[in-house]
């Protein structure tokens, strides 16, 4: 089973100006938690044993913040020192970390809780029956706190596509199981994951669990407040 994680930290976090303008979005705090500290005890609870971190955007803070937490996992940070790599690029530039074993990649800004753990055995049983490449977490788009959010795919079957692009049911969650060797080739640089994805449901191998869980995700400053007022269960 899948026993290491990246988590995408890199980012400006631009939709959440101006409380991103002296603290990256992954050290906003929701409830007791910050965004980050949430993920890595998900990720510690759930049985990751090694987890990666890329940063570029006040990317001192992220280190200095897991040097004085003690969070009980193996933590490796990935400095993007000169440009910001995107999803694509950044974890490329992390690859090396995960030899040849497939791993989780994880966006912080999800409110992740104990209750994604029963999909998360499910993605990893349908990843290795199929000998799949990559599957992704999606979630119906009634079931997202933010309204606003466009659809990313669908999906039938467990299979992943973007056949009717102006009737996309399913949102990512930010939470996929992925294979190193999907990068072969490919030189690091500045590119979005929706790169492999893409190539991927060409070959009709991209692979999807829906989630059943109500989608919380701080995507811009009016959601974030709103969220600040919910009740939390981690």
């Amino acid at each position: 089973m899948v026993k290491k994680a990246m988590i995408l930290a890199a980012g400006f976090g631009s939709r959440i100006q101006p409380l991103t303008l002296d603290c990256p979005k992954p050290l906003l705090k929701i409830g007791n938690e910050t965004l980050l500290s949430n993920s890595l005890k998900f990720l510690k609870t759930f049985g990751i044993k090694e987890v990666v971190i890329n940063t570029h955007y006040l990317g001192n803070k992220i280190a200095d913040y897991i040097k004085n937490n003690n969070f009980e996992l193996s933590i490796n940070i990935i400095e993007e020192k000169n440009k910001i790599l995107d999803t694509g690029g950044g974890i490329l530039n992390a690859i090396s970390y995960f030899s040849n074993d497939p791993f989780l990649v994880l966006n912080p800004d999800t409110i992740w809780n104990i209750d994604y753990f029963k999909e998360l055995e499910i993605m990893q049983k349908i990843f290795y029956e199929k000998k799949s490449k990559c599957i992704l977490l999606v979630v119906k788009k009634q079931k997202s706190f933010d309204k606003l959010l466009k659809g990313d795919f669908n999906l039938k079957e467990n299979l992943i596509s973007r056949e009717n692009k102006n009737n996309l049911d399913y949102i990512y969650t930010g939470i996929q199981i992925i294979n190193p060797d999907v990068f072969a080739g490919l030189e690091v640089e500045s590119f979005s994951i929706n790169k492999i994805w893409d190539s991927l449901i060409k070959k009709n191998m991209l692979y999807g669990v829906a989630s059943e869980i109500n989608f919380l995700h701080v995507s811009t400053l009016d959601i974030y407040k709103s969220l600040l007022k919910q009740n939390f269960k981690y």
